[in-house]
């Protein structure tokens, strides 16, 4: 199994040293994990169950550097990736004698864009088919990130997709008016069925959109999110991610997390229109940074001079231009969108098996992204069935609670030994 994390220019620590190393680091699930020394324990949620896993940190992350003439050109770029990583994992199957044996990609996160292009690359250019791709924490389609959608008018997928999660964090934070549900995953079906019908329709009227439906809709997002009937008309009825994360605990003077909407941290300006930090990266990035970096120098013994970099310096020398399956050259929208490639890495290898996961909890790839991405894939009908899904009650980094990390451990471990065979 080739693990790797996003970004994109993300080390693998994250993955290595939280979900499914042979030792993890212990961290608070919703609040900020004292300084060092950080607790290191035997990960019983290793997949080493099931899988020789291989983690693999981006060019120029890491241990590693990236060197020569257009260096950056040669590594960093939607495509440029995909390409760096074929060609590893080709070496590696031959070096180490792996050509028969099963292959699995799991990417998290940016990891999930680069497994969609990976795995078209990997059939399609070198004739390795996987028995299967499991995606943590998916966005495929950039046009549904949440992140900065005002500066894509006309595009209104992004908020329909966001609001489940939206939804999930008022009810962690008991900030919906009236009674709060007493079970979430049944208030988020009904979230999830207005977000497609009532609000999504509403969104596409633009400024056709009638004042009294407009008040309608704008005051059941305040049931649904915790924020005003009057910001969320003042917005437009369209709130990102920044707002929600700055606004829906605000009255308490707190900021809440984008990775992990579990976290919160004091509000570093009141006044701001969007959150300006993210508590979750505050609470948590420490404790990796340092028990990785003891781990591979201590335990491991890895003779390295040079410091370990979490990321790659890939901004603003990442190129998302991409082209897709069928397009004669690259194309450099807006935003990038991999659905095509995994579509058709499924149609030339009908056996090929999605696990699609992620946490209710996570407002950098809102789960339910993920779901409206699988559901709109330009597959036939009789390939639909090859796509699992299974969410948890954790953030983009699933792993960061332990009931989730065992859970995410179980479900991958059987979806590897019913695919293996």
């Amino acid at each position: 199994m080739f693990i790797y994390n996003g970004g994109p220019g993300s080390a693998t620590l994250w993955l290595h040293m939280g979900a499914f190393g042979p030792r993890r680091v212990v961290v608070r699930e919703d609040g900020h994990t004292p300084p060092a020394p950080y607790p290191v324990v035997n990960n019983s949620a290793s997949l080493l169950d099931v899988a020789d896993l291989v983690f693999i940190d981006a060019p120029g992350a890491g241990f590693s550097r990236i060197a020569g003439k257009d260096k950056e050109k040669a590594f960093w770029g939607v495509d440029a990736d995909a390409q760096a990583f074929a060609k590893f994992i080709q070496q590696f199957l031959g070096k180490y004698g792996r050509w028969n044996s099963p292959k699995y990609l799991f990417g998290e996160s940016y990891g999930t864009t680069r497994s969609a292009v990976l795995a078209n690359v990997l059939g399609d250019e070198y004739s390795i088919d996987l028995n299967g791709v499991i995606l943590l924490s998916t966005i495929l389609n950039f046009d549904l990130s949440p992140d900065s959608p005002g500066f894509n008018p006309g595009v209104d997928g992004a908020y329909v997709t966001a609001l489940p999660t939206y939804a999930a964090t008022a009810w962690y934070h008991n900030r919906l008016p009236g009674t709060r549900p007493a079970q979430l995953e049944p208030f988020l079906r009904e979230v999830e069925q207005f977000a497609m019908t009532e609000y999504a329709a509403a969104l596409h009227q633009g400024a056709r959109l009638d004042a009294a439906t407009r008040q309608r809709i704008a005051e059941r997002l305040a049931s649904y999110t915790g924020l005003s009937t009057d910001y969320i008309l003042k917005s437009d009825l369209r709130i990102s991610g920044g707002q929600f994360t700055q606004q829906v605990q605000l009255p308490g003077g707190l900021t809440t997390g984008r990775i992990d909407t579990r976290y919160s941290g004091p509000s570093l300006d009141v006044l701001s229109k969007e959150a300006q930090y993210d508590p979750m990266i505050a609470a948590v990035g420490s404790a990796y940074v340092a028990a990785w970096n003891d781990y591979a120098r201590t335990a491991l013994k890895y003779p390295a001079e040079d410091g370990f970099k979490i990321f790659a310096p890939v901004f603003p020398a990442w190129n998302m231009a991409h082209k897709e399956p069928g397009m004669p050259m690259a194309f450099s929208g807006q935003t990038t969108n991999v659905m095509l490639d995994l579509a058709q890495a499924m149609k030339q290898n009908p056996n090929l098996k999605v696990l699609n996961t992620g946490g209710y909890y996570d407002l950098a790839t809102p789960y339910f992204e993920g779901v409206y991405e699988m559901e709109h894939l330009p597959i036939p009908e009789s390939l639909r069935g090859n796509i699992e899904y299974r969410y948890f009650a954790s953030g983009h980094m699933v792993y960061l609670n332990e009931q989730s990390l065992n859970g995410l451990h179980d479900v991958v471990a059987d979806f590897v030994r019913r695919t293996s065979r």
